[in-house]
This record gives structure tokens, sequence and C-alpha cells, in this order.
């Protein structure tokens, strides 16, 4: 469900803030006047200014209620869990800096961990991920958000910085984490704290790579719950959840038709499976590319060509990278591309396509 109030950035006055809690509360909105509007604190680094951050309508934020009230619905296991546990706040005492992506869906779990008794503070793992209208609902809830969709890398950084240190001063003791983004931060900035760090959760392929070198290297400081690799996220949201996704956003953005097309998946895992199935489903003749010889026997075994990058190249419409690795997509593959050629990545992170060749 789409924010219908635009959003804007009006400077304030620089003010000192206590223990570097950069959210504000309902008293500080009133006492600047914004008693109309739902609002986040910002800064812009390298200026050393702070800016607010305004949803020019309450409307804003009244949609995101409603879409996280959608949402609850198809989350009954979650609500089931507030249900049961709220009344007795397991979570008490539990400071949890979380750095997902900022949807509707996250905003159920974020809500729910809050009623369970945890303290939040969160950041987006993807600048363009996050929903306004949701963070807007969260805020307005009274939830240290520090997300927006279109960060810069810069502002991204500064987000997770904020979620390190809660209002009364108080550093985080526990991790929900996406990409490694927020344990890498605490591993090399914050390492002091990780002492009392109770653990953290990696739901990514990518997030759990990097922290497998830390484990490796003997620089891993707390203990990881491996989301990513259990049977409800590998099997269900990986399979299922992320080709629904993937066509989502082909057709949000490109209003294309998919059936007939030739599409080219990068990585066949989970992740590549279930795009590879639902693009099948909706009519395209899907390709696959892949460096493990036994995915690529799969895709094979499964009735998919396979071939690689180079070959792909030339003959597809759609392309999408599923790996969570870098540099796939390069300027010479984009040479060979035919024109109106929809590249799209569904791995995490935004370095499978060159899109800095690209612009």
């Amino acid at each position: 469900m789409p924010a219908t109030g635009q959003s804007h950035f009006s400077e304030i006055q620089s003010k000192s803030v206590p223990n570097g809690n950069d959210s504000l509360n309902e008293e500080q909105i009133q006492q600047e006047g914004l008693e109309d509007v739902t609002t986040s604190l910002i800064s812009i680094p390298t200026a050393g200014r702070r800016f607010c951050r305004q949803f020019s309508e309450q409307s804003v934020a009244e949609s995101g209620r409603k879409a996280l009230s959608m949402a609850e619905v198809e989350m009954p296991g979650v609500m089931r869990l507030r249900k049961i546990y709220g009344p007795t706040k397991p979570l008490k005492g539990v400071r949890l800096a979380g750095c997902l992506h900022v949807t509707a869906q996250t905003g159920v779990m974020i809500e729910t961990l809050r009623e369970l008794g945890a303290e939040i503070r969160w950041s987006c793992c993807n600048p363009l991920s996050t929903q306004d209208h949701i963070a807007a609902a969260l805020v307005k809830a009274g939830i240290a958000i520090f997300a927006w969709k279109g960060e810069t890398e810069e502002e991204k950084l500064w987000c997770i910085d904020q979620t390190i240190y809660f209002a009364n001063g108080e550093p985080l003791n526990a991790i929900l984490d996406d990409g490694c983004n927020l344990t890498r931060i605490v591993h090399e900035k914050y390492l002091h704290l990780t002492h009392a760090i109770h653990g953290c959760s990696e739901e990514t392929t990518a997030g759990i790579t990097k922290l497998r070198k830390l484990l490796k290297s003997k620089k891993l400081s707390i203990p990881v719950i491996n989301v990513n690799d259990s049977v409800t996220k590998s099997k269900f949201d990986n399979n299922y959840g992320c080709g629904e996704s993937l066509v989502d956003g082909i057709k949000r953005a490109t209003d294309t038709m998919i059936g007939g097309k030739t599409a080219v998946i990068i990585g066949y895992g989970n992740v590549g499976k279930g795009c590879a199935k639902t693009l099948s489903g909706h009519g395209a003749k899907v390709i696959i590319t892949e460096i493990d010889p036994i995915c690529a026997l799969q895709a094979a075994m499964d009735g998919y060509q396979v071939t690689t990058i180079a070959e792909a190249c030339k003959i597809g419409h759609i392309f999408v990278t599923a790996t969570g690795s870098t540099e796939l997509i390069r300027g010479e593959h984009i040479m060979e591309m035919r024109d109106m050629a929809i590249l799209c990545n569904i791995g995490s992170g935004q370095t499978e396509i060159d899109v800095v060749w690209l612009k």
C-alpha cells in the first residue's frame, strides 16, 4: 500500500541531543510545532547539521498503520506469540538493534518484539527497500526507526550507528541482522561491546558467508543463530517468497509481459530455484547460469537450459542475479544485451550488477 503523502526535508536548528538519541518523541514534536506531521530526526554526517524529516500529511502514518493491520492478518503465528507472551514480557531487558528491511511484515515483527518486552532501535539493510509509510507508522508508535527510502551509503552507515546506543545511554545487547551489516560494524568499531551481546541472528546467505569467514579467522566475538539455513527460511521464504517478490517487482517497475520472454537466472540456489519456477510459471523460457556443478546439474534435471553468462547475455530479455556475490553482470555483458533488457537483483547487497558502469 503506497504512501499517499509526499515527504520532504526541512532544516531545523542544530541542537544537543542527549545520549546520541536522534529520534523525536511526541513531546519534542509538539515543541517544534509539528503536531500534524509524523517526524523523525536524521543527520547529514558530512555537514554536521541535523534535519527534520517531515511527512507532510498525517495520512502517511495512517496508511502505514493500515498496511500493518493487513500484514497482521497474514501472520497468525507471530500474532499468536504476541497474545501468549505479551503479558509476561519474556524479552524485558533486551536492547535489540535490528538492521533489516522496513516493510509491513518486518513492522509486525518489530511491534511484536516490543510487545514481548524488548527495547528496539532499527535501521535498514538496504537503502532502497524502506517503505516510508511503514517507517512513519512505527515512529508514531514510539519506536526508534532510522531508515528512509533512498539513503546514500553514508547515510545508511550513519543510521546503523544510531542503533548501537539506546536512549538511556546503554549499548545494544542483541542483534537482528540482514547481510551482516550491523554485525560487521559492531566488530569493526564497537568490539569492546561484544562481551555483553547475548547473540545475533542472520537471515541471508550472503550474511552467513561473511560470518563464516569471521569464524574461520577466529574474529567472530558473539554467538550467531543461522536463520538462513533453517527449513522455514530456505525452503519457504527463499523458494516461494522470493519468486513471488521478483515477479511483483518486475511488473511494478516495468509493466511488462513475462510470458514468451527469455529469463536468465544467475545462481541456482534456493532463491534461484524459486525465481526460476515462478518465472517459468508465468510463461518465460528460463535459462540458468551456475558455477556450482551440483546446482548446475540440478537445473538441468529440472528441465532448464544451463549455459554461461557470456552466452546467455546475447539472448535474454530479463536477467536476475540471485547469488549474494559481486560483479556477476559487468559492462562487457551489458554491451552484448539487447536493447531494453531488464536487469534485476534479488540477492543480498547491491554489487551483483555493475550499476556504476551502467550509469
